[in-house]
């Protein structure tokens, strides 16, 4: 029986396990991307020749007050210090001048920027030049109400955005567990919406029967049938934003692609060079998935480790095992999110989401729900051990140690393997 090696990131070290290579079933991993070389000359490109759109010279006019949505801090992955100036460059350039544009800082429900994160987001050079302002979900007074979406939510949405003649959102595209995919319409909602809105369109990543746990329909690369995207959809058409500059990236997070031009049909040819790229289709689901974040930062707590338990998840076959290999330093951030960690009882833990929503919780609850459905083993540092019982998941110190747990678990049995070795990034995508 020939043995295979495999190597896993761990933090910032390497763990390596052998395993039988006749039991390996998948092995997934992105598609390698050529990243831009002169990110400048391709948002330039990109604004001048955009997708289902006129360029963005021929969308604003002299005299217009132009709106900007750009993401946080918590988003710096984006880098839209590297775009931010050229488009504004290209709006001098059709007549627009500094003072007549302004950056407002999607940040959803998370905390205000400070100045020195404005830069850290924006630029030295744009926060000089460019007024930038802080949406706040919470205050009331400066929120537009535009109307209600077909499945009930109140679109209230930053009132300086509204009251723009021109809107233009940016971002970065990624899968995103509950609404498919980031960017395009998440710069409105939930970026500039207020906490309402927000909390009315998430909660429906919840299944509508009490019990059933999380939203089936709302899932990591699924567009067609989400009910959460196309809710989103519904509010972002209401601000009818004029323009979108949208980035892709390869899987060392350089650009790969801008995408740019009318905000939901060049956002979707963006969402499609993701799935290119990360979205791994698989002719069937796997007894055992092996998976890890990547290392550093991928796995620097549990909360964006819940990516690769998510993604790990899809991978694996009902009542399946999944190993996820999670350093978790910082394990017991952000409290919103661990603090969840409560309930031993599931339909406790999923009423008390249900009565107190928010993204955290729900993303706690999915792990805890996760946990009840299969075997989640989770190979991290010792010290974390009572937090990941609490999580429901079972903590190991070393991935030989797991392995022991899986054959222990699998003996006598006929089983297949996946293998995920930068699972926080690739979504596997069961063929029908």
């Amino acid at each position: 029986m020939a043995d295979k090696l495999f190597e896993f990131g761990f933090g910032k070290e390497k763990l390596k396990l052998s395993l039988p290579a006749e039991k390996i079933l998948n092995e997934i991993e992105g598609r390698p991307a050529q990243a831009i070389t002169d990110v400048p000359a391709a948002v330039r490109e990109a604004l001048r020749n955009p997708i289902d759109s006129a360029p963005l010279a021929d969308i604003v006019k002299a005299g217009d007050k132009v709106g900007i949505v750009v993401s946080d801090i918590t988003r710096g992955w984006i880098k839209s210090y590297q775009f931010l100036p050229t488009l504004v460059d290209e709006l001098n350039l059709a007549g627009i001048p500094d003072e007549d544009i302004f950056i407002m800082i999607s940040l959803g429900t998370h905390r205000k920027h400070t100045p020195e994160e404005d830069v850290a987001v924006c630029g030295k050079e744009i926060c000089d030049r460019i007024a930038v302002y802080q949406h706040d979900g919470l205050d009331e007074d400066n929120l537009v109400y535009l109307g209600t979406t077909s499945r009930g939510t109140e679109a209230y949405i930053n009132k300086k955005i509204v009251e723009a003649d021109k809107v233009i959102l940016t971002g970065g595209i990624v899968f995103h567990l509950m609404a498919g995919f980031g960017g395009g319409r998440k710069s409105i909602m939930p970026g500039v919406s207020g906490d309402k809105t927000i909390q009315g369109n998430h909660s429906i990543a919840l299944h509508d029967e009490v019990g059933m746990g999380s939203n089936p329909l709302c899932a990591s690369g699924k567009l067609e049938g989400n009910p959460l995207h196309d809710d989103m959809t519904e509010v972002a058409a209401m601000v009818k934003p004029d323009f979108l500059l949208n980035g892709v990236y390869t899987p060392e997070g350089d650009f790969y692609k801008i995408f740019a031009g009318h905000w939901y049909t060049a956002w979707e040819q963006g969402c499609q060079a993701v799935l290119d790229i990360y979205g791994i289709p698989i002719e069937e689901q796997a007894d055992v998935v092996i998976a890890s974040a990547g290392g550093f930062p991928k796995d620097i707590n549990l909360y964006q480790g819940s990516k690769t338990i998510d993604n790990a998840f899809m991978a694996a076959k009902p009542g399946g095992i999944i190993v996820c290999i999670l350093e978790c330093p910082d394990i017991y951030e952000p409290p919103v999110f661990s603090s969840w960690f409560k309930y031993t009882d599931i339909l406790e833990f999923e009423n008390a989401v249900r009565a107190d929503f928010s993204i955290p919780a729900f993303i706690a609850f999915k792990c805890a729900d996760i946990a009840k459905k299969l075997t989640a083993i989770v190979v991290t540092k010792p010290e974390n051990a009572d937090f990941i019982k609490r999580t429901g998941m079972i903590p190991v110190t070393t991935l030989e140690e797991a392995w022991q747990l899986v054959e222990n678990k699998m003996q006598g049995q006929e089983y297949k393997i996946t293998i995920m070795a930068h699972a926080a990034n690739t979504v596997p995508l069961l063929k029908k």
